[in-house]
């Protein structure tokens, strides 16, 4: 019982301590967004393209801040276990806002490309395409009461919804340790164009690396728990 309830309150204090970390991300995004929405030019900076496309981006920081500030209160087993239709009604709203971000997404980069060029597309296309896959699939096993594979779908989808928080933090703590060591490595293989090797390995590294371990555990999860379901069908 005690180790139960030191688990649940670290579990509580990480969440809060996340909830914490990701507010700056979700203020900045919203902000820049709404900003953007309301035909302020201050929010388009180095973005180029035809105003659909820009409004489809500014857009997609709107709902993708939502995401990621839902993506964490979905974690939170309290409130799916004292509040379950808080937890059910929050889902319903990330899903769709999900899909939504993805799509914003990918029509900008259809449409007008991305600064970082040709690898930036790609990558941020298929995160795009991920994450409205995840937004469909979750809600779709909720649905038919497939409450097993949901919670897998769910999860490869609260992943994602941090991942563009993860781009940033990585940013920030490439950027606060190579400036801690030297003036000469501050910012080192980080490019205004994104060119640098940091930058490449960054545009993959900030989604795919956390897919893939999330990927793993369950697979282990399942040979734990004895799931015989074919895990290529969940």
């Amino acid at each position: 019982m005690a180790s139960s309830t030191a688990r649940t309150r670290w579990s509580i204090a990480g969440l809060v301590l996340l909830f914490v970390l990701v507010l700056g991300f979700v203020w900045h995004s919203a902000q820049r967004g709404m900003l953007g929405l309301s035909g302020d030019t201050s929010a388009i900076e180095r973005l180029t393209g035809p105003q659909f496309s820009l409004a489809a981006l500014f857009a997609h920081m709107v709902t993708g801040a939502v995401v990621t500030l839902l993506s964490v209160v979905q974690l939170a087993a309290p409130i799916r276990q004292r509040w379950p239709r808080v937890h059910r009604v929050s889902g319903r709203v990330l899903a769709g806002l999900a899909f939504i971000t993805g799509v914003g997404g990918l029509i900008y980069i259809a449409l007008s490309g991305t600064v970082g060029g040709l690898p930036m597309s790609i990558a941020f296309g298929l995160y795009g395409t991920l994450m409205i896959i995840a937004a469909i699939q979750t809600p779709r096993f909720a649905m038919a009461r497939d409450y097993a594979r949901h919670r897998r779908w769910g999860l490869r989808l609260i992943v994602l919804g941090l991942g563009s928080w993860l781009y940033r933090l990585h940013y920030g703590l490439w950027y606060g340790t190579t400036c801690s060591l030297s003036d000469s490595l501050c910012g080192i293989a980080a490019e205004p164009d994104f060119s640098g090797l940091f930058d490449q390995i960054n545009l993959f590294a900030f989604y795919l690396p956390y897919i893939l371990v999330l990927e793993w555990w369950l697979r282990r999860e399942q040979r734990v728990q004895g799931d015989h379901t074919p895990y290529a069908s969940s």
